[in-house]
């Protein structure tokens, strides 16, 4: 499998993304990424993206501009681990939905 990336947010900008390929994923739950990615930019700032790494496992990965000093380097993994605690489920039904229909149909 290859990665992509499932959505993402960021304080600079002040936007959300979610990939194409999941438009298809209930409403509830692109809201839930989407509170999820934009409520950790607000607290931590930098950038929020959610990617399935070549096994297909979600990872959270997050980042900042060079120089941005009001980025919260050590919250920013506190918070990544919180989440990925309290999302568990979610994250795991997600990654198994990329299993079955994106993974399966990826040509690599």
């Amino acid at each position: 499998m290859r990665e992509l990336v499932l959505c993402g947010a960021s304080a600079y900008t002040k936007k959300f993304y979610i990939d194409q390929n999941f438009e298809n994923i209930p409403k509830e739950i692109k809201d839930e990424l989407k509170i999820m990615c934009v409520l950790f930019t607000e607290d931590i700032g930098g950038t929020l993206e959610l990617v399935f790494n070549e096994e297909g496992e979600l990872e959270f990965r997050a980042s900042c501009d060079e120089g941005d000093l009001l980025y919260d380097d050590i919250g920013s993994g506190l918070k990544m681990r919180k989440l990925q605690r309290e999302n568990q489920e979610l994250l795991s039904a997600l990654e198994l939905y990329y299993q079955v229909m994106i993974g399966a149909f990826d040509e690599d």
